[in-house]
């Protein structure tokens, strides 16, 4: 006989297990269904763990740099297996967090391979074990995996996905990056801050391409002075793994194909939702190359099913799918939750030096028709980041001329990601340029540098 909820949720990553705690909340009898890990990906092999890493080869540059803070540190080194044991317990507490957080909130947790069988009805295996659950509403939450090269699938010996990069058992050399999002990027950081010899290859005209072109711009020279290899418009044609490297065959914007050799690849090209073999097929659930389709609540074409995060398409972020999880518990619920508005999503790369956005670009703005007001201001400018040592960098505005609407805002440098909510908070609010304008930044902070970014849209700025 088949177990029944008010809710059952297919996946247990940061959108599935928040939604199921939400749902708990508002009174609804919930049970979670994960094949793995609970915490899903971000926890236990993305978000956190990748942190645990970034943070490492932040105090690894420091501890070699310690000099330009009047500091002297001698035969600095490192133990890779000690990194990776900080990361996976990092990443092993969390997920006993979790674990905890269903306790608490009565979330029943079923473990196993879990399929949609009917409307309705989810049958989740184990093993040779089958348990049958019911509920009125399903969320599909089960998220995305690593998309491989399809002449090169990863082997986690030569070739990578960040799976692997974030587990490896001896360090590169030489490493080549595939892909410049935030998950290459990061990884092409932290290899390079470690000792590795890094390349980056890129098939758009700029790295980090959904960003702000001014601070894709920057990143490629504060990367490339850093000492790894920027490679634009370029390809990879070929890769030979072997027994001591793997070859590597790319073609450059000028057309010509070379063969470089590596001592690892990292293949991050992209993702690859998890919707096969779940039943979606069979109840007739839409999906849009391999994402399902859903309204602003999460509810897809079929009633009752619902869908939250990677699964459902960009941007392929934590908190987007967080916040998705929220609002369909919300709605199931009974309430009357905001639609989700993906503008007000921020983006964060927790490389060094940082970038952070929300909103719209500069060219995306004028593409959309808007006469605009954009005020840029530099880190080195800021006290504190003078203080800090962390002079590079800037915080970019975009604001409607017409309205004083702030359209978007952008960043790079240090602590951005953290920098970042300000402008979130200001857009959900509907914030002006008026009230940022009049709002009291504290000194010396890092913040201070939103405020100057703001008034020198209006050509206000005081420290520049």
């Amino acid at each position: 006989m088949a177990e029944t909820y008010d809710l059952i949720i297919l996946g247990s990553g940061p959108g599935g297990y928040v939604a199921a705690i939400r749902a708990s909340q508002l009174g609804l009898k919930t049970a979670i269904v994960e094949r793995e890990r609970l915490g899903g990906i971000c926890l236990n092999w993305g978000c956190i763990p990748t942190k645990a890493l970034l943070r490492t080869s932040e105090i690894y540059h420091y501890m070699q740099h310690a000099d330009s803070y009047g500091l002297s540190a001698s035969n600095v080194g490192f133990d890779l297996g000690k990194i990776v044991d900080r990361s996976r317990k990092v990443a092993g507490q969390l997920n006993a967090g979790v674990k905890g957080l269903m306790k608490k909130n009565k979330v029943a947790v079923h473990e196993g391979f879990g399929t949609l069988t009917a409307p309705g009805k989810l049958s989740v295996k184990q093993g040779d074990k089958t348990v049958e659950l019911e509920a009125k509403n399903i969320i599909v939450a089960t998220g995305a995996r690593a998309r491989d090269l399809p002449f090169a699938k990863a082997d986690g010996k030569r070739v990578w996905t960040y799976r692997h990069a974030m587990v490896p058992t001896e360090m590169p050399t030489k490493l080549l990056v595939i892909g410049s999002g935030a998950i290459g990027v990061e990884f092409a950081s932290f290899y390079n801050d470690m000792g590795a010899d890094v390349t980056i290859v890129e098939m758009l005209p700029r790295i980090l391409p959904v960003e702000d072109e001014e601070v894709s711009a920057f990143m490629d020279k504060a990367l490339t002075k850093q000492g790894i290899k920027i490679l634009t418009g370029a390809g990879v044609e070929k890769i030979e793994p072997g027994a001591a490297n793997v070859k590597a065959s790319i073609k450059g914007k000028d057309g010509k194909v070379e063969t470089t050799e590596f001592s690892h690849v990292i293949v991050a090209i992209g993702i690859v939702p998890n919707t096969e073999n779940i039943g979606l097929e069979a109840l007739g659930v839409e999906t849009d190359r391999g994402h399902i389709k859903t309204d602003g609540y999460g509810q897809t074409n079929v009633p009752g099913i619902w869908a939250i995060g990677d699964v459902t398409g960009a941007p392929w972020l934590a908190h987007k799918a967080s916040h998705e999880g929220v609002i369909a518990a919300e709605k199931i619920a009974g309430g009357s939750p905001h639609q989700m508005d993906k503008g007000n999503i921020p983006g964060c790369t927790y490389s060094r030096p940082q970038v952070a956005s929300v909103g719209m670009t500069e060219a995306k703005a004028k593409e959309a028709g808007y006469e605009l007001k954009v005020g840029k201001f530099p880190f080195i400018g800021n006290g504190k980041a003078i203080a800090l040592g962390e002079a590079e960098g800037f915080v970019k505005t975009v604001f409607d001329a017409k309205t004083g609407e702030l359209l978007g805002a952008h960043m790079v440098g240090a602590e951005v990601t953290e920098l970042i909510q300000g402008y979130v908070v200001a857009r959900q609010l509907e914030t002006t340029e008026a009230e940022l304008m009049e709002t009291v930044f504290a000194h010396p902070t890092l913040s201070e540098m939103m405020h100057e970014s703001v008034l020198g849209a209006y050509g206000r700025a005081i420290h520049i």
